[in-house]
């Protein structure tokens, strides 16, 4: 070990110095009074915050939403699974599951999102449990919300509508009517991963069903297996579409439109 021995004299300035300094941290942690603070001085100005014209309505889409079905054109903006004509009726402002054409998907990609879609299971009852008014909303086309015929309807609590299927119940079950339209409204934050493939931060989700919470920033664990668990199957990815599931009931959307975030 090394000692150091200084003279009295060097070791006074050093102690006062430190003091000084020490009392210099005070004073700046309190607030200087000789040079105060103003409220411009922690104004932001520029630059200037962009404008968006909201709709008339909530479901209404903004100005600067992507307008992915207006009740007319499927195929403007949507695809099958294979990359040709989608297959589903499109009627009265309507697009209607037909059984057996299988999932439409679109042809934009997107990472972080607000969407919103609306949804109607058939007013014909016929079913029960997840075999009534089922099909789904797929996230990026690997995370599915769940639209199902909820009304009256007993199922596993993380398979009902509002559900992020085998993940997350809904907080609470707001489902309206067989027949009658519903709405999801969801904002979407895409994951991002390591190197070696795991994520960095998860995908997560606020979905609001007919005006009520149901899912409050949630961290989905995987994409949505029907067997198994969620973790295991987690694959890097980049930006990917929005799906919808033929699950043969002929479940009805309209007024879709999605705002990139």
């Amino acid at each position: 070990m090394t000692i150091i021995n200084l003279k009295p004299t060097k070791m006074k300035r050093i102690l006062t110095s430190a003091v000084a300094i020490l009392a210099c941290t005070v004073i700046f942690a309190q607030g200087r009074t000789d040079f105060p603070m103003k409220p411009e001085m922690t104004e932001i100005w520029d630059p200037e915050i962009t404008v968006v014209t909201p709709g008339t309505t909530p479901l209404d889409a903004p100005s600067d939403a992507i307008i992915l079905f207006d009740g007319i054109n499927l195929s403007a903006e949507w695809t099958n699974n294979s990359g040709t004509e989608p297959g589903w009726k499109v009627a009265d402002g309507c697009a209607t599951v037909v059984r057996g054409t299988g999932a439409i998907k679109t042809k934009r990609l997107f990472n972080d999102f607000q969407l919103h879609i609306e949804w109607r299971s058939p007013s014909e009852v016929i079913g029960e449990s997840q075999g009534r008014g089922n099909s789904g909303i797929f996230l990026q086309g690997i995370y599915e919300l769940q639209v199902l015929d909820s009304y009256n309807n007993r199922t596993y609590r993380n398979g009902q509508a509002g559900s992020f299927y085998k993940q997350y119940p809904p907080l609470v079950n707001v489902c309206k009517a067989p027949g009658v339209w519903q709405v999801y409204d969801v904002i979407y934050t895409a994951p991002r991963f390591r190197a070696d493939g795991t994520f960095f931060t998860p995908p997560m989700v606020t979905v609001l069903q007919n005006g009520v919470l149901v899912q409050n920033h949630v961290a989905l664990r995987g994409p949505t297996p029907y067997i198994g668990i969620p973790e295991y199957f987690v694959k890097p990815h980049g930006a990917g579409p929005i799906e919808l599931q033929d699950h043969g009931n002929p479940v009805s959307y309209r007024n879709i439109w999605i705002r990139e975030l």
